[in-house]
């Protein structure tokens, strides 16, 4: 046992010495909290304001182009040709043309600009002309819009889960799915990640010839069990300090910027007669209370998430999906020569958890369908699978039969790897072959 501890410190301490860790420990948080900050930053920056001209040769839309915070409408009472003439000096973002029809109300239109227009801008343009055609037409036909207006409704169907106990709660489908699917895709990145580190390790070690003055020390299976918990160790320190370090950068940035943050939101939000008008120009508002409704649905969703079973089965199927492929990865290592030949390996070893993120959208569909159980607790899907399925609630049986079979599967991939660890770790020059494979394992 000493001498394990001895290989797993030394593992542990020269991995955490390289610049690769540290680099990749900075940066790590950095992108992580990349990913909430340039949104929102991007979000609340000011837009330059655009100017349209509008040709309209109809007279049907002068009054229905309003100007906004971002687009400035311009009517313009010269021709097309004349228009035209007036982008670059009047600094135009685009000249929109209304061409006049005889028979038939305009379907179409033209919008000239001296660089290509955004799709914001064609589909604001698009909507208003879209809105105004069918209130036409509907009066050409003797309907009122504004009954047609009256009859649309939209559905708020909220989820409410009962536990056996009779209890209710909020809950959001949406919302567990992305738990789930982050989730799971965190763990197949770890684990291709620390196991990769595995088996370039031993590679390395035995390409060094290093091996050899190691195991005159210690026995085989006691150096690859180092390795691989020494590995996983670095891995979960590694993952603390991102989520630590992630944490830190967000909150710092949003307290330092949280003035800028709350001036924008007043400056962008209209509150008139308890209705939050929003500013794009669009002809829609939305009632505060409706807003309130929402974001409480939202948190008591979130709320409705065990995040103690959620955290407590990512760091185990993290740790243990890791040790299961970690232990396969090393034997890989041990019975070829350089990363090259790798590749037929890897393959077989690496299609399940490839076939896991795959199929994770249907497995989100249905968490509780005999797919999704039986991938659940097949040892080499489990840690992804039985993470999407969580957030969804999934049986503490299903859970416990998961968890068991995983534990046993590490075992006996232990147990395998051990076998071809002890005989390939010193076998140097030799193409290994699947057949070859069988005779070590059978050894």
């Amino acid at each position: 046992m000493d001498k394990i501890i001895l290989i797993i410190k030394r593992e542990y301490l020269t991995r955490v010495k390289k610049r690769s860790f540290i680099v990749m420990t900075i940066l790590g948080p950095v992108m992580l909290a990349a990913l909430f900050i340039v949104p929102v930053y991007f979000a609340q920056m000011e837009g330059e304001i655009k100017k349209i001209g509008i040709a309209d040769e109809t007279g049907l839309f002068t009054h229905e182009f309003s100007s906004t915070e971002n687009l400035n409408f311009i009517i313009l009472d010269s021709d097309i040709e004349a228009a035209k003439q007036r982008i670059v000096p009047d600094e135009l973002y685009a000249l929109l043309y209304i061409p006049k029809t005889e028979l038939s109300l305009p379907q179409s239109a033209v919008l000239y600009s001296p660089k290509q227009p955004n799709i914001i801008v064609k589909g604001f343009i698009s909507n208003i002309m879209k809105k105004k055609v069918e209130s036409l037409k509907l009066e050409a036909s003797g309907i009122d819009p504004a009954i047609l207006t009256s009859i649309k409704t939209d559905i708020n169907l909220v989820t409410v889960k009962m536990n056996e106990g009779g209890e209710e709660e909020n809950s959001s489908t949406e919302l567990s799915m992305a738990v789930g699917f982050i989730g799971g895709i965190l763990i197949y990145i770890f684990i291709f990640m620390y196991g990769a580190q595995v088996m370039r390790g031993v590679i390395e070690e035995k390409t060094n010839r290093i091996v050899e003055v190691i195991v005159s020390s210690v026995k085989p299976f006691q150096l690859m069990i180092g390795k691989i918990t020494g590995v996983a160790m670095v891995g979960l320190t590694q993952f603390a300090l991102w989520i630590i370090l992630t944490l830190i950068i967000v909150s710092v940035f949003f307290s330092v910027y949280s003035h800028e943050f709350s001036t924008y939101k007043s400056s962008n939000l209209k509150l008139q007669e308890n209705t939050i008008v929003p500013p794009t120009g669009t002809q829609t508002s939305i009632p505060a209370d409706e807003i309130n409704e929402s974001l409480t649905a939202v948190f008591d969703s979130i709320q409705s998430i065990h995040f103690v079973v959620l955290i407590g089965a990512f760091l185990f199927y993290f740790v243990g999906g890791y040790l299961l492929y970690g232990a396969l990865f090393a034997a890989i290592g041990s019975a070829v020569d350089s990363e090259t030949d790798t590749q037929q390996f890897m393959l077989p070893l690496t299609v399940p958890l490839i076939l896991s993120i795959a199929i994770s959208q249907f497995i989100m569909v249905n968490p509780d369908g005999p797919a999704a159980f039986w991938l659940s607790i097949f040892p080499l899907t489990s840690p992804v699978i039985m993470m999407i399925r969580i957030p969804f609630g999934v049986p503490y049986t299903d859970l416990l039969i998961s968890i068991t079979l995983l534990i046993l599967g590490f075992l006996g991939a232990t147990w395998l790897a051990a076998k071809i660890y002890r005989t390939g770790i010193l076998m140097y020059g030799k193409k290994i072959s699947y057949k070859e494979l069988w005779k070590w394992i059978r050894y």
